[in-house]
This record gives C-alpha cells, structure tokens and sequence, in this order.
C-alpha cells in the first residue's frame, strides 16, 4: 500500500501544481454525466473521448479532456489561466482576480457547450460580497 501511495503522489504532483507556489482550487469542473444517446454522437467525432458507464447506464465524461481536446492548456484571462499540464486546474499566473477567474470559468463552459453541447459544471464554490456566485 505504501508503494501504490507514493507511485499516487508522484503521478498528482507531476501533473498538478503546488498551491504553494502557483496558487489553484484544484478540479474547477466536475465530470459531467450525459446520456448514452448523446455519448454515442460525441464518439462519431471524438472516438478517443474517455468515458466511464455510470450505474443507471449513463456515461461520465472527463471534464479535463473535454478542455485539452480544444487546446486551452494555457489560455488565460487576465491573471487567471488554465494550467499548462492538467486543463481541469485553473491557476493564478500572479496576479488574477476574482472577474478574471469567472470569466475564464464562463469561456471554458462557453467553449465546452459550443464543441460538445455539454454543459460544465463547476465544483469549486466561489463566493462574493453578495454570496455564492452561479456559474
């Protein structure tokens, strides 16, 4: 077991930055769950599109392929960005503000929704002055 956890650490912090040194809220998107039906179209595109079958016969689709497949790794608005390894982290380049990183959140789902007709949801929770802010 000690072995399988540390191969775990070394892949994650190969992939995912230090929140010491490049500050991030991990996973910004969750895994979106869509239909077999819609699966079955986006795989006539996209026939390396990893999926996982849910129980109810439902496919999960990884969020952060979804964002690579259309070449974000990288793209920033303002100070925030999507991380150059792992396009499910969104990070702060130094200097973002809260604006740059829901913009950036709302370009990505934009995006997503656009390509595949999935729509992302977020799974870190951001909070303004006025409370939970909607993506």
């Amino acid at each position: 077991p000690t072995d399988i956890l540390n191969k775990v650490i070394a892949i994650r912090s190969a992939k995912l930055p230090d929140p010491a040194i490049t500050p991030n809220a991990g996973s910004f998107f969750k895994n979106p769950i869509i239909a077999r039906a819609h699966f079955a179209e986006l795989l006539q595109h996209f026939p390396t599109i990893p999926h996982f079958d849910t129980p109810n016969g439902d496919i999960k689709i990884a969020a952060g392929w979804l964002i690579d497949n259309l070449n974000l790794k990288g793209f920033a608005i303002g100070g925030a960005a999507v991380h150059t390894k792992q396009a499910l982290v969104l990070v702060n380049s130094g200097n973002a503000i809260g604006k740059d990183v829901l913009e950036l959140a709302r370009h990505i789902q934009a995006l997503v929704f656009k390509n595949y007709g999935i729509k992302l949801e977020a799974e870190v929770r951001l909070l303004d002055e006025k409370g939970l802010v909607s993506l």
